[in-house]
């Protein structure tokens, strides 16, 4: 009798929490919207939409895109719906092709792609210009890391653009890449440079450039690699035609102790290329000539002389001539000095390989010349 009372204690017990439970969800989506408190309904006319193509069939309200174009300045210059077509990347197409009595939204592939180029060719050219001695390998890193995928990432969160992209994740093929949340985010800066582009002017695009991409600081010393520093500097030294570089002891402080410190400094003639410290000479010395190889490639243009070639182009007719054709002419600044064949080459460390000693030639002539007179033996 007592087991009896506990199971009806227990499941009236049960029954009121269940009724708690529900007036707090019935309490909770008062305040919530009639579309979000309710189960969305199906596609009309096809299969049923798992919960990740739901969220691709449903487009973003227009005030989020009215916050972004506030939020990035953008709000009296480009629509509404350009924005939205920026925002959605092309990766959901398909999945609008299985409904086919819905609307295919506008994707942002064509003006990504116009984007992308608009946006190496600014960030390249302001590099270029900003540092003419710059290895071509460096060159390619530091557009990589002012404009690389990873970067638009980030200026696409930066924006706030994160809960307005519409994609769907898409696995690799034998023709495509797979498609992940990083590289639809990256197509947003892209393409809404593109609109920039064309909806204001190329000015406007490139102050867009600017304050979204290469006002971002990046350590430029790392993306110089030397496998030999003291060798390419000889050779940067002989190519400018100045004098051979000499390492020279500046200071050193417990040379007999366990941690000795030594500062060389490397000189061609009276001027001073570099400076290096360490726990050995060689140390000292390689640093200072890794020093003086990053300042001579990190060379920048002073402010004042620094000029885009992109900013010759005019609003009108781009080969029009007289007072605004001569103002905006481009004067080109003075090409850095090519850098040495090791920096240039597809290997870094490549070098020709040594000759080979002089027993190994002798022993190769000699096979020739027995080989030589076997055959007029034979022909005899």
């Amino acid at each position: 009798m007592h087991r009896a009372a506990a199971r009806r204690l227990a499941h009236t017990a049960a029954h009121s929490a269940k009724r708690a439970s529900a007036a707090t969800v019935h309490q909770a989506n008062a305040h919530v919207p009639l579309s979000v408190a309710k189960p969305p309904p199906a596609p009309p006319h096809g299969p049923q939409a798992t919960p990740d193509q739901w969220v691709v069939l449903q487009p973003a309200p227009q005030a989020a895109f009215a916050a972004l174009a506030h939020r990035i300045q953008l709000a009296d210059k480009i629509p509404l719906e350009s924005l939205q077509q920026a925002c959605t990347h092309s990766s959901v197409l398909p999945v609008f092709a299985r409904w086919p009595s819905l609307e295919k939204p506008a994707a942002n592939g064509n003006l990504a792609a116009l984007g992308n180029s608009l946006l190496g060719m600014f960030v390249t050219e302001h590099l270029n210009a900003r540092y003419p001695h710059l290895p071509l390998k460096a060159l390619k890193a530091a557009v990589s890391a002012f404009a690389g995928p990873l970067t638009c990432a980030t200026v696409a969160k930066e924006m706030g653009a994160t809960h307005l992209v519409r994609w769907h994740r898409t696995p690799a093929t034998a023709s495509a890449p797979a498609v992940m949340h990083q590289d639809a985010l990256a197509s947003i800066p892209r393409a809404l440079l593109a609109l920039v582009y064309t909806h204001v002017s190329l000015p406007a695009a490139r102050e867009f450039t600017q304050s979204f991409f290469l006002s971002r600081t990046v350590d430029m010393r790392a993306l110089l690699k030397f496998s030999d520093p003291k060798l390419q500097l000889i050779e940067t030294v002989a190519k400018l035609r100045r004098e051979r570089p000499v390492s020279r002891l500046l200071a050193e402080t417990g040379r007999n102790s366990n941690s000795p410190v030594y500062v060389v400094g490397v000189y061609s003639g009276a001027d001073k290329l570099g400076e290096g410290f360490g726990s050995s000479l060689k140390m000292a010395e390689y640093r200072a000539a890794e020093d003086a190889l990053q300042r001579f490639y990190l060379t920048e243009t002073p402010p004042e002389e620094l000029k885009m070639p992109s900013e010759t182009f005019l609003t009108g007719d781009i080969f029009e001539r007289g007072a605004a054709g001569e103002e905006h002419r481009h004067t080109p600044i003075a090409l850095g000095e090519t850098e040495v064949r090791y920096d240039a080459g597809s290997v870094s460390d490549a070098r020709p390989p040594p000759p080979p000693p002089a027993w190994m030639i002798r022993k190769m002539e000699r096979g020739l010349a027995g080989g030589a007179d076997r055959r007029t033996k034979t022909q005899a």
